[in-house]
């Protein structure tokens, strides 16, 4: 019996950020690249990873409230984080102009060094409003509805769908690898990753503009 009330706020917590997660957004966008590069994907499965437990645990632990309750707070976030995912998809679009192909597997030897890519990788999953909106304030504020143990589980449970996407996709593009060896899917992935990155960085402004 002890054991099956674990398991119930575990479940629960891994569905529901499981269904947070999946979703096409800059982190994913970012993540399936690499990985179909092959380069850092360790480096970037886990700052995407470690970024949304810490996130987890704040809301579980509360911190929702706080956030929500500053506006100021969230509107630096938000234009911020418009501006980045703005620039960041211009790149993409400049890389579908001269699209690459791969060659072979990846050996981390990229124009990016480690370093710039756990940067990157950190500002696409922190300047992204929505990430506090779904992982501090909406978990948050469902794992209130346990308590005690039951609410680390809950937290433990969506920190387990957070890690098992990230690394899922990380190293599970390299199925993909004999599609990507032609550069017109490499042009085909830039144009996705651009146009998503734009079309987040205009959802957040057009819902701050019209207060939605």
């Amino acid at each position: 019996m002890p054991s099956q009330l674990a398991i119930a706020p575990l479940l629960s917590g891994f569905g529901l950020g499981a269904g947070l997660i999946i979703a096409i957004g800059s982190q994913n966008a970012f993540v399936l690249r690499q990985g179909l590069k092959r380069e850092h994907v360790f480096t970037v499965c886990t700052v995407c990873f470690l970024c949304d437990a810490v996130l987890i645990g704040l809301g579980a632990g509360g911190f929702g409230t706080l956030v929500g309750s500053s506006p100021r707070l969230m509107g630096l976030a938000l234009w911020g984080g418009a501006a980045f995912l703005f620039a960041y998809g211009l790149r993409s679009f400049h890389a579908a102009l001269r699209p690459g192909k791969l060659e072979a597997a990846g050996d981390g030897s990229g124009l990016d060094g480690p370093a710039k890519v756990a940067l990157t990788t950190l500002a696409l999953s922190l300047l992204n409003p929505h990430v506090y909106l779904d992982t501090v304030l909406l978990l948050g504020s469902l794992a209130g509805q346990f308590a005690g143990r039951s609410r680390a589980l809950f937290a433990l449970g969506a920190m387990g769908a957070s890690l098992t996407w990230f690394y899922g996709i990380g190293y599970g593009a390299r199925v993909l690898t004999p599609l990507f060896r032609k550069p017109a899917a490499w042009r085909a992935l830039d144009l996705v990753v651009g146009c998503t990155m734009w079309g987040i960085a205009a959802n957040l402004i057009w819902s701050d503009l019209t207060g939605g």
